[in-house]
């Protein structure tokens, strides 16, 4: 590629050769939330066992950057009715080309066709490229008294690593609701 020359982008479903360069990528865009979120928090990366899982089933797609992923979204299957985006990650140097709204809406587009009418995630409320990003992309936030015991679990696990409840959210997006 020539100097100044931006790559081409593709959104695509994960292929077993991504899979070891994602931990890469993973933790390039943790340094966002330096801040945000504990050390212990930001040095953890998706054990390659749930991301050969996660693509399997489907669940894990990557944006390539000339064939070399760049970004990821892994999606779990938590709950009846809904999908759950586990991670979206965009390599910083990637960042702010439409990368990871094109992954969240290939997991929206994905698990609508596979019949779940809804995907749910987590975030932060108070980072400003956390929460406004879902919300424009049509997610809205559930209230506390509406969330799933498969999503208090997310939670809790998330306070039990070091995450203070108080900035988490969740949120969902539901095809009725587009």
């Amino acid at each position: 590629m020539a100097v100044g020359e931006r790559p081409t982008y593709t959104i695509t479903e994960a292929r077993p050769t991504d899979l070891p360069l994602l931990a890469a990528v993973e933790r390039d865009a943790a340094r966002l939330l330096i801040g945000h979120a504990p050390e212990t928090v930001l040095a953890e990366t998706t054990s390659l066992e749930d991301l050969e899982n996660a693509r399997r089933h489907g669940h894990l797609w990557v944006a390539l950057a000339d064939d070399l992923p760049v970004g990821f979204a892994h999606a779990l299957l938590l709950e009846p009715g809904a999908i759950h985006l586990e991670e979206v990650d965009v390599d910083p140097e990637h960042g702010r080309r439409g990368l990871g709204r094109r992954l969240v809406e290939a997991v929206c587009a994905s698990a609508l066709a596979a019949g779940y009418p809804c995907v749910t995630l987590t975030t932060f409320r108070d980072v400003p490229w956390n929460m406004p990003f879902y919300v424009q992309l049509g997610f809205e936030v559930i209230l506390p008294n509406e969330v799933s015991p498969a999503l208090q679990a997310v939670l809790q696990d998330e306070t039990r690593r070091g995450l203070d409840p108080a900035r988490r959210v969740a949120m969902r997006r539901c095809a009725d609701s587009q």
